[in-house]
């Protein structure tokens, strides 16, 4: 399965949803592997959200957005992640949508775009 990844640290990786809802909607993953984000401990969860907010400034930099939106969901894989999706309503963040198909070409583009060092 292709990955596109938007920048790593130690802890985490940021990489492109494959389903996006929309252009730039990124994963925030932390590279421990557990289930739910609240089994994390102290340390690895304040990691997980301070490198969540390092993409999302990012993201609000080089995306054209009025905000970058923020979900943990949990129920689609069993692994902690955040959702960042750069959003204008309310309706972007709608999970029941049908996803954007994108090309590879196109995920490549938005790949490189929101690629940056940690």
């Amino acid at each position: 399965m292709p990955s596109y990844i938007v920048c790593e640290d130690k802890e985490n990786i940021a990489f492109l949803d494959i389903n996006p809802l929309s252009r730039g909607h990124t994963l925030i993953v932390p590279k421990l592997e557990v289930d739910n984000i609240f089994s994390l401990n102290e340390n690895s969860y304040n990691s997980l959200f301070s490198f969540a907010k390092r993409v999302a400034i990012n993201m609000k930099k080089k995306m054209t957005c009025d905000r970058i939106g923020m979900s943990v969901v949990g129920l689609d894989v069993p692994h902690a992640h955040i959702h960042l999706i750069p959003i204008n309503s309310f309706e972007d963040m709608n999970f029941n949508k049908s996803p954007l198909k994108l090309t590879d070409e196109e995920m490549l583009n938005i790949c490189k775009l929101l690629k940056f060092n940690a």
